[in-house]
């Protein structure tokens, strides 16, 4: 038996990746989900002996990592990815903020007690925490890995958006207070990815697909003249250099107290639609403004990742490449879908 990993938030699009390359690089995996019927559900997804989940119903309830670290005691690592995400809430603070930094607390104290063999902590932070939504989108701004996203807390109270970027600086400030006033014995690694695209690591249903990657399947629907889409725009990565880098944030000791900033670059929807249309010309697409994604990304921030790429061995996915597999994915599921609805 391998090396045993602790992951919160098991069922995430992230998560998941997680889990399946810790599994295929021969450690046991631990995760937390919220009800059975989603530990079930995952683990035969799964499919891994080496697999097992805990019910942790909300992470924010004082104690709540308690009973896994006490039956799981001889865990190794512990990569923390749990973290509230809706755009759709009355209350920010209540539904973003608060439970992301409880739950950070809570995971921290209860490995710190618990755990007295833990190696490292990782946290699944986000470029979020690295600039606010506002100075993301201010071209005269330059950010890198020591850059901190400090929106006072009480301007996250009516705006969902904010109160996400906020929750996530909140929660990664959280470990680095906890490692200066403790001083434990286990280490510390933060890992900030921009946008996440990518594919499924166990896609069964393409209504259920993660909030990211929704974007590229909005886009398949456009088929019609009349068709419009928002143009969004951000730092992107592929989900699976960030799986990699929680991988590699276990087993190198180059990243301990480090901050690893996952960007590959711009995107646009527009940029994305371009590239769908050249790869699946069969698609019909509606075709927008080709060729303007260049300009649509002016306005972003500029962004200095040297330090995180220079630590690791390898280079991002572009993003054709990510698009492409995103949409390869979505094709294959529909077409096995309709092969199934004709038996």
């Amino acid at each position: 038996m391998g090396e045993k990993v602790f992951i919160s938030g098991a069922s995430g699009f992230i998560a998941q990746h997680i889990v399946k390359l810790l599994l295929e690089t021969g450690y046991t995996v631990i995760g937390t989900v919220r009800t059975k019927e989603k530990g079930e559900k995952l683990k035969n997804l799964i499919n891994f002996k080496e697999f097992n989940y805990v019910i942790i119903p909300d992470i924010s309830v004082p104690g709540s990592f308690d009973d896994a670290f006490k039956k799981h005691n001889d865990i190794d690592y512990v990569i923390h990815s749990a973290s509230p995400f809706t755009y759709t809430t009355s209350n920010p603070d209540k539904d973003l903020i608060e439970p992301a930094l409880k739950g950070c607390k809570e995971i921290l104290n209860s490995s710190y007690k618990n755990l007295k063999n833990l190696k490292r902590f990782i946290i699944t932070s986000s470029d979020a925490a690295i600039y606010s939504n506002f100075d993301e989108k201010n071209n005269k701004l330059k950010f890198d890995e020591n850059s901190w996203n400090l929106t006072p807390r009480e301007l996250g109270s009516n705006d969902p958006v904010t109160a996400y970027y906020i929750s996530k600086s909140l929660a990664e400030l959280e470990t680095v207070n906890f490692r200066k006033t403790q001083n434990p014995n286990f280490k510390f690694i933060s890992i900030n990815p921009s946008y996440v695209f990518g594919p499924q690591a166990y896609l069964c249903d393409p209504n259920q697909i993660n909030e990211s990657n929704q974007l590229i399947s909005e886009l398949l629907k456009k088929t019609q003249p009349k068709d419009n889409f928002d143009n969004e725009i951000g730092g992107f990565i592929d989900v699976i250099d960030v799986a990699k880098t929680h991988v590699f944030a276990i087993q190198n000791n180059d990243v301990i107290n480090q901050r690893l900033f996952l960007n590959n670059g711009h995107f646009s929807t527009q940029m994305i639609l371009d590239i769908i249309n050249l790869n699946f010309p069969k698609l019909n697409l509606i075709k927008g403004k080709p060729g303007t994604g260049q300009e649509d990304i002016k306005q972003l921030a500029q962004v200095d990742n040297n330090k995180t790429k220079s630590l690791l061995p390898w280079t991002f996915t572009s993003l054709n490449q990510t698009v492409i597999d995103v949409v390869n994915q979505i094709l294959d599921v529909q077409n096995k879908n309709d092969d199934n609805s004709k038996l």
